[in-house]
């Protein structure tokens, strides 16, 4: 249940990243993503590296706009903030786990209080 959860939480900063650019821009990259690369939407929290790649496919090193928006947007909704030295190496799919730890470590905890 708290991996669907952060499935969702996943794909709403997908879709808040993306349409930052315009509708039609987030259309077209899911377009694109389902048609070139076959990841449909609703896998990219299961295909997250695909979906990385995919993005730097479609869009170069500018993919790394994409990714920081996205990671922005997730830890926002996870509620803890990012930290991310412009120094570092990008890894998409490291901060995504990274999300995805602190998101059901947090659950687990408020879990353990409600029962107390």
């Amino acid at each position: 249940m708290a991996n669907k959860a952060f499935e969702k939480l996943l794909l709403e900063a997908v879709d808040e990243a993306l349409a930052s650019l315009g509708d039609s821009a987030k259309q077209s990259i899911y377009f694109h993503l389902e048609n070139k690369f076959e990841i449909e939407r609703d896998e990219i929290p299961q295909r997250v590296e695909d979906f990385a790649e995919g993005l730097e496919k479609i869009f170069g090193v500018g993919a790394q706009f994409l990714e920081i928006l996205i990671m922005k947007e997730l830890y926002e909704r996870v509620g803890r903030p990012l930290e991310w030295r412009r120094s570092e190496r990008l890894m998409f799919a490291e901060y995504v786990a990274a999300a995805k730890r602190s998101f059901l470590k947090g659950r687990k905890r408020s879990q353990a209080l409600l029962q107390k």
